[in-house]
């Protein structure tokens, strides 16, 4: 069957115009994880590949070549890790700020709520290809399609995982048309939303980190910002 491609939404993918399109655009992924099918989707990070089932998500560590002692993670925002994410309030707070106020990308790793009635449903080879040592990666701030998203799958009880949509170690991809073939190749809905806002030559992704101790468990996009902006909150990031 030929996958569904869309394109011509915006020429970046922060600058989504029309909000109608944009939430059919969410919704019909949606549909398609909850069929069991994978999609390619557009973040102010990266071009990333998702699933919600297990066979999914299996189909995307093998399209992507990925090693299972690397975790996928749960597509997400500020409000969503409240929700899931066993943080005291001043850190999800901070997480917010960032998120919502500072604008800065980033991922939160920490101890998760695996009996929330959002993951609680969850096939349990996608938690555990999703999760570590009782930690969960969350894309908090994602851009405006990962934000609908992130709303949208809550709403209908669709938790949304995968990774960036690349062969591993071969670089963070910033267009769709940049994805490998053999990535493309798996995913039954494609959207193409332009140039990642955050693109750049390094091939860089989100900057992660654990939110347990503010340890850096990856540098990325924006990380002297993020640093620079955590300071002023008399957070130092343990690199």
């Amino acid at each position: 069957m030929q996958p569904t491609i869309v394109t011509g939404r915006a020429e970046r993918t922060d600058q989504v115009k029309d909000q109608a399109l944009l939430r059919a655009d969410v919704d019909a992924v949606l549909d398609v994880l909850a069929d069991g099918g994978i999609a390619v989707i557009p973040t102010c990070l990266t071009y990333a590949i998702v699933g919600h089932k297990g066979p999914a998500v299996r189909g995307i560590f093998t399209a992507k070549n990925r090693s299972y002692e690397k975790p996928c993670g749960l597509f997400g925002s500020a409000a969503l890790s409240r929700e899931v994410h066993d943080l005291p309030e001043e850190k999800h707070a901070i997480a917010d700020w960032l998120a919502n106020e500072a604008g800065l990308p980033f991922s939160i790793v920490a101890a998760f709520h695996a009996s929330h009635p959002f993951l609680a449903k969850v096939d349990a080879d996608v938690i555990g290809n999703a999760s570590k040592v009782g930690t969960m990666d969350m894309v908090v701030s994602g851009g405006p399609f990962v934000a609908a998203l992130a709303a949208r799958s809550f709403e209908r009880g669709i938790p949304v995982f995968g990774s960036s949509a690349n062969r591993s170690l071969s670089g963070s991809k910033y267009t769709l048309m940049e994805v490998e073939p053999e990535v493309r190749a798996v995913a039954a809905i494609q959207l193409d939303y332009g140039v990642s806002r955050w693109a750049t030559p390094l091939g860089l992704s989100s900057t992660i980190i654990d939110f347990r101790d503010f340890s850096v468990v990856r540098k990325g996009h924006c990380f002297d910002e993020l640093a620079r902006a955590l300071a002023g909150r008399g957070v130092a990031l343990k690199t």
